[in-house]
């Protein structure tokens, strides 16, 4: 039971994108203001969506719970979009893990192709869901008004972008992407065309499989003597093979020894 390899993308990419995004959406740092005037050097003014801080980089000094001081930033409209847009980012990102858990096959044979294809298509939407506020707060960084940003013609304005930015886009990518992935299993549902899925068909042909044959136990003693006759070439057998009888003489017959003839005497 393996589970698909687009499971487990998005699986790991969707808590990752959504832990970026709830700090991108609880922390006070979406655009911070330096340089301010009449005002120390070393202060910097952090406005998020739910709050403001004004932190002193000297001391490391930091006070929050700014908000009443500063309603004007907060009545702008790209704040309350955020507030919304953000934390239903958040409850569906969460809801759509909880659909597609159960959809992974970490204890079934085969995944369930449409409730993982459904938590996908939920989370590639909560993606969407947080881009469009990040992208419509860095479209209008400058251009929000705020108690703390006093206009001086002399010197423009020192507006930055915050880290909740950065992190607000990466989580929403991340969740986009994965839940993208997971959504074209959807294509598998029916046909498991993923790691190798293939359907059972049965073609009624019958498979032939030989029966084994049993085990035989053979005396120890049998066993010693075919072994010895297994080897092709002995000591023994090449004694034996070079103790072969002597050729003997062919029997030419009596020798008359009392003959005293010559060879060339013939017989009339």
């Amino acid at each position: 039971m393996r589970t698909p390899g687009i499971l487990i993308f998005g699986l790991v990419l969707a808590p990752c994108g959504w832990i970026l995004n709830l700090t991108s959406t609880v922390a006070p740092n979406w655009r911070t203001i330096h340089s301010l005037t009449d005002e120390p050097q070393d202060l910097v003014v952090e406005q998020g969506i739910w709050d403001i801080c004004r932190t002193f980089t000297t001391s490391r000094a930091q006070q929050c719970n700014q908000r009443s001081k500063d309603q004007t930033y907060f009545d702008h409209q790209i704040i309350s979009v955020a507030q919304g847009m953000m934390v239903a980012s958040l409850i569906v990102t969460a809801v759509g893990l909880a659909v597609a858990t159960p959809g992974v096959r970490c204890w079934r044979d085969n995944p369930r192709w449409i409730m993982a294809s459904l938590g996908g298509l939920l989370i590639s939407c909560s993606g969407v869901l947080t881009i469009i506020p990040i992208a419509w707060y860095t479209h209008v960084l400058t251009s929000i008004n705020s108690i703390s940003i006093k206009r001086d013609p002399a010197k423009p304005d020192d507006i930055r972008v915050g880290y909740c930015i950065v992190l607000g886009y990466i989580g929403g990518i991340m969740e986009v992407l994965g839940g993208f992935v997971m959504f074209l299993g959807i294509r598998s549902c029916c046909g498991g065309r993923n790691r190798g899925e293939k359907p059972q068909t049965n073609t009624g042909r019958a498979i032939f499989r030989p029966t084994p044959i049993p085990r035989v136990n053979i005396p120890r003693s049998y066993e010693s003597s075919s072994e010895a006759n297994s080897i092709p070439y002995s000591i023994k057998s090449v004694d034996d093979d070079l103790d072969f009888p002597r050729a003997k003489p062919r029997d030419m017959g009596t020798i008359n020894k009392s003959y005293t003839g010559r060879p060339y005497d013939a017989d009339l």
